[in-house]
């Protein structure tokens, strides 16, 4: 059919010479009476001597000729108010602005290879807790605190408060200053006056020893607990160790409890996942003084977790001393890690009866979930957004009522990596790579922040010259209270129930 030139009538309104292409679908034609008449065609009906034109076919429009009227009915919709803000696009905003659009945390200046300290204070922001009692705290800056526990936390509060005020890049010269006073070594300068390049995880271990000593733990102050300060609650695990002579069947076995905040995964030639790194770290041959031979024999060293915290930290041996080249070389070796992880094997009998209860709990809900989406395939239900939109969601309490900041359950989620980039731990780079909510993690590059999925978490295992996993931070896996049983569940004061998003 050929092109037409029609009318349109449309009310008071008259279109005349209107280009009407019978070889396009009826809805181009619609398109062009909205240009004209702002009539959207979902509330357009366009008629010609008598027959309704549709929107896919011209099948029942007969003897269309030049010059024919057509009638169309319909209100035209206001056009919309101009919005109050223009429209701002992303390539024309500042960096700051995209954070803070992006609601992304605000980054750390490099002062000069503090990388490593930059990551580490990245990563440990996102447990919740701590960053709320260093906020809480009383540490200020005074003569007498300028050096030591006091200063540090001092100016960890500081950081984190400026942090929380800003999507701006900080530098953070009170954070470097107190740390360098603190500890000595790491204000050391190389060639051009720069400061040398530190270990990450030997930070870390600095940092939690400071809080350790300034930070009190939580709940009574009464001879109750045996756990006084804050970090051993919620990051301090306990081994059940047992040491057996291997020379001599007459020494009885020793049995003592030793404390820790880190488990190590150990890296060799037979370790290609996590597990079994962590597994060889609890079992060792050491050499020690044998009071019933007298002299020294050689000890089975047997240990098994006691006590779970609610943050767990996994290091990663990758550094190993080179005496000939004078450097701590780099393991590179890809070892995978979960997002999610089960300590369970990890454990005495003892505790494994503790965890049996809220681990009881965790797999009823699983098996409530698989029902649920059983059903919904069996019976195709209408979605309400009303329900799925959870606003008072309640969560059990993650730690043992007589235990703050311990985990009941074994499970984990990860929630920080701290990665290294280069050949040796003096040298390269550290990043931190933060979780802020399921399958949306920030790349906290020193100043440079920016977003990334699962999938390039766990590219972070090893295997070459890219970002390695060195330090792993793990927080306790939440379980959602069914409605019956928000008002029963017993939640220690200390322990968070409305886990939300990250805290970054």
């Amino acid at each position: 059919m050929p092109l037409y030139h029609v009318n349109i009538k449309w009310g008071k309104e008259k279109y005349t010479k209107v280009e009407c292409n019978t070889d396009e679908t009826p809805i181009l034609f619609k398109s062009t009476l909205y240009s004209l008449t702002g009539v959207v065609p979902e509330r357009m009906k366009v008629m010609v001597k008598g027959a309704i034109i549709g929107d896919e076919s011209w099948d029942n429009i007969k003897n269309l000729k030049n010059n024919v009227t057509m009638m169309m009915m319909g209100s035209a919709t206001e056009l919309p108010d101009e919005p109050a803000e223009k429209t701002q696009f992303i390539e024309d905003m500042s960096e700051s602005q995209v954070n803070q659009a992006a609601d992304y945390p605000p980054g750390l200046h490099n002062l000069g290879n503090t990388c490593y300290m930059a990551a580490t204070l990245q990563c440990l922001k996102t447990v919740p807790e701590l960053k709320d009692k260093l906020l809480s705290s009383e540490g200020r800056f005074s003569r007498q605190s300028v050096v030591g526990s006091e200063g540090v936390c001092a100016a960890m509060k500081q950081l984190y408060g400026d942090m929380d005020a800003t999507s701006e890049p900080i530098t953070p010269f009170v954070m470097v200053k107190m740390l360098h006073l603190a500890i000595p070594r790491f204000a050391e300068k190389g060639e051009g006056g720069v400061f040398q390049q530190q270990d990450a995880n030997e930070c870390w271990t600095e940092l939690m020893r400071m809080m350790n000593e300034y930070l009190p733990g939580e709940g009574s102050t009464s001879t109750e607990s045996v756990r006084k300060s804050f970090i051993e609650q919620y990051f301090g695990g306990e081994n059940k160790t047992v040491l057996k002579c291997g020379e001599s069947s007459d020494e009885p076995e020793t049995v003592s409890i030793e404390k820790w905040t880190q488990l190590r995964c150990h890296i060799n030639t037979d370790v290609r996942y996590m597990q079994l790194g962590l597994t060889m770290g609890l079992k060792e041959n050491i050499e020690k003084h044998s009071q019933t031979l007298d002299r020294n024999a050689v000890y089975e060293k047997t240990s098994l977790v006691n006590r779970l915290p609610g943050y767990l930290t996994i290091n990663f041996i990758r550094f190993f001393y080179k005496e000939r080249e004078n450097i701590n070389a780099k393991i590179l070796k890809d070892i995978k890690f979960p997002l999610s992880y089960d300590a369970f094997e990890l454990c005495s009998d003892e505790l494994k009866n503790k965890l049996k209860p809220m681990r009881d709990r965790f797999e009823e809900l699983r098996q409530r979930n698989i029902e649920k989406e059983l059903s919904a395939k069996d019976i195709p239900m209408k979605k309400d957004k009303n329900k799925e939109e959870k606003k008072d969601v309640k969560y059990a309490s993650s730690s043992f009522d007589d235990d703050i900041g311990s985990n009941n359950s074994g499970y984990y989620e990860l929630q920080a990596v701290l990665t290294h980039q280069g050949r040796s731990s003096s040298s390269g780079h550290y990043v931190a790579w933060v979780k802020q909510r399921p399958d949306h993690w920030i790349k906290c590059d020193d100043d440079r922040i920016s977003y990334v999925k699962d999938e390039d978490i766990l590219k972070l295992s090893g295997g070459g010259d890219w970002h390695v996993a060195y330090t792993l931070l793990y927080g306790p896996r939440k379980l959602e209270l069914p409605e019956s049983e928000e008002d029963t569940e017993k939640t220690p004061a200390a322990v968070p129930t409305e886990p939300q998003e990250m805290q970054l």
